[in-house]
């Protein structure tokens, strides 16, 4: 079809057309890799429209210090499986490493796009920022942009007025699978592929660690597989676990997150789940989470100035001196203080850690050493491979105690440690300088003596490093400034207005 065309440039595909251009529809992936309930899909072979699928690795999105090459790998991976699956329909996902409005611009110059269809992404600035672009672009060029509600998040909400009562019935709603009988293919030469995809990707992102969870929907539904059948059993009583977290809780949360799974399908599978045993209190307090998801990404969909600004702004002269070799020595591991220092290499090694180990370590940065939020946040976002926006900064600034409507907890790494790793198996694996230490010593190294240090063949001060603070007078004292600034009149105001834009009516103030 394409031999009619030629280009211009060799570096800008200005495409000249003999003939009438082919009508197409195209389908944009984002953080939804996969084939399965997935509604833009359906949408597009209802319209009956040859379609092109397309993915782009923007450059401006790699540069962003959020992500990390894991998280590259991790899509390559999904976008890899996807593909070995569509051969069998004769189509494929397009890899594009270009950005996403002028990869558009040049293809409406092959085509007519007529329709572009993918999900809402509630995301960082930076792709707020391009969809408002790739909106615009749309409208110029009299482009149908349709997207559709992803998980259950709500656009354009401004309380949370019956919105746990949308949740449930938008998770109730059947499946949506596509009927691979209707696709007709767009037809995209090789030729001209090799024109459009931009710059070769980085050899890296093609690479497969094996210390980080492979990406995919048959890695997915393996994971969900395995959690439904036994793995839920000890969810309760290993979630605040580091050691046994790793089996015991689901680890879906990469497979989410990057859409290999939606809310819906782990949802539904929960019901069917809870029907086959008599073990349904685990399974309950799991399903319990799915709803929790949904609710931080849906407080950040409605003020996505958490991103870059405390929620409560009452707490915006609450000053924190940035001390780098302080911030150093968390973000390395190399605190003085075990649990913290295993929890932040294990998260370097491996991308993964539980939820309370995460609350801990930005307890731990916020309190403790007494450090902005905004900076650990990012450098997190870098480690987590299961980053998700809306859930990562109202987290953060949760457990950094800045939103004036939750608790404040301030972690106590060494209780933690004692309760949730006793044994100090966790802390042996990753922070392998204390591996002879035993248990009595294992939480708090400092306390061995020189003969002990010189039995066990470790020397605190040099081959691990003494505590970086004082932590009881740490504590007390980031204590003190947060419960006094939580009094004021302006954290109190802000309180009230957080309250009423972001939970249920009876709890509004």
């Amino acid at each position: 079809m394409f031999s009619r065309f030629f280009l211009s440039k060799p570096k800008l595909p200005l495409l000249v057309c003999l003939f009438v251009k082919q009508e197409i529809s195209i389908v944009w992936f984002k953080r939804d890799l996969r084939l399965r309930d997935h509604q833009p899909l359906v949408e597009a072979m209802n319209c009956k429209l040859p379609t092109l699928f397309v993915y782009c690795f923007e450059p401006s999105l790699i540069a962003d210090p959020h992500y990390a090459v894991r998280h590259w790998q991790f899509i390559f991976q999904s976008l890899e499986g996807m593909n070995l699956e569509l051969k069998q329909f004769n189509t494929k996902v397009h890899i594009f490493h270009r950005e996403t409005v002028s990869l558009f611009q040049d293809l409406h110059q092959i085509y007519d796009i007529k329709k572009v269809f993918s999900y809402e992404e509630t995301g960082l600035k930076i792709t707020y920022n391009r969809d408002k672009k790739f909106s615009t672009f749309c409208k110029k060029q009299n482009i149908q942009w349709t997207e559709y509600q992803c998980n259950g998040i709500e656009r354009g909400r401004k309380n949370r007025f019956k919105w746990s009562e949308s949740w449930h019935e938008f998770m109730e709603q059947p499946l949506l699978h596509p009927n691979w009988e209707h696709h007709i293919p767009a037809d995209l030469s090789t030729e001209l592929f090799d024109k459009l995809k931009g710059k070769k990707l980085p050899s890296s992102f093609l690479e497969k660690n094996k210390n980080f969870q492979e990406g995919g929907e048959p890695k997915a539904w393996a994971y969900l597989r395995s959690f439904y059948g036994s793995r839920f059993k000890n969810y309760s009583n290993h979630i605040s676990k580091p050691h046994w977290s790793r089996k015991s809780c689901s680890r879906l949360s990469p497979y989410i997150a990057w859409g290999n799974l939606s809310i819906r399908q782990v949802y539904q599978k929960y019901q069917q789940a809870r029907v086959q045993t008599s073990r349904k209190s685990p399974l309950d307090n799991f399903s319990s989470r799915l709803r929790w998801h949904c609710h931080f990404i849906q407080k950040f969909e409605m003020e996505d100035r958490m991103e870059f600004e405390n929620i409560n702004r009452g707490y915006d002269d609450l000053k924190r001196k940035f001390e780098p070799e302080k911030f150093l020595a968390w973000k390395r591991g190399r605190t003085g203080f075990p649990m913290v220092d295993a929890c932040m290499r294990a998260l370097i090694e491996t991308g993964y850690i539980n939820f309370r180990m995460r609350a801990m370590i930005v307890s731990f940065l916020t309190h403790n050493l007494w450090q902005h939020w905004k900076e650990g946040a990012v450098w997190l976002a870098s480690l987590f491979l299961d980053f998700e926006p809306g859930i990562h900064y109202p987290q953060i600034q949760m457990q950094a105690g800045v939103t004036g409507i939750n608790t404040v907890r301030i972690y106590n790494p060494l209780k933690q440690s004692k309760e949730q790793d006793p044994e100090g198996i966790f802390i042996k694996k990753y922070v392998p300088e204390l591996e002879n230490l035993p248990t009595q010593f294992i939480h708090e190294p400092w306390l061995t003596t020189n003969l002990e240090q010189q039995l066990y063949k470790i020397k605190i001060g040099i081959d691990y490093p003494a505590p970086i603070i004082d932590l009881n007078k740490a504590a007390k004292e980031a204590r003190d400034k947060i419960w006094a600034k939580r009094k004021e009149a302006a954290v109190r105001i802000e309180s009230k207005r957080i309250l009423k834009r972001h939970t249920v009516p009876n709890r509004w103030v």
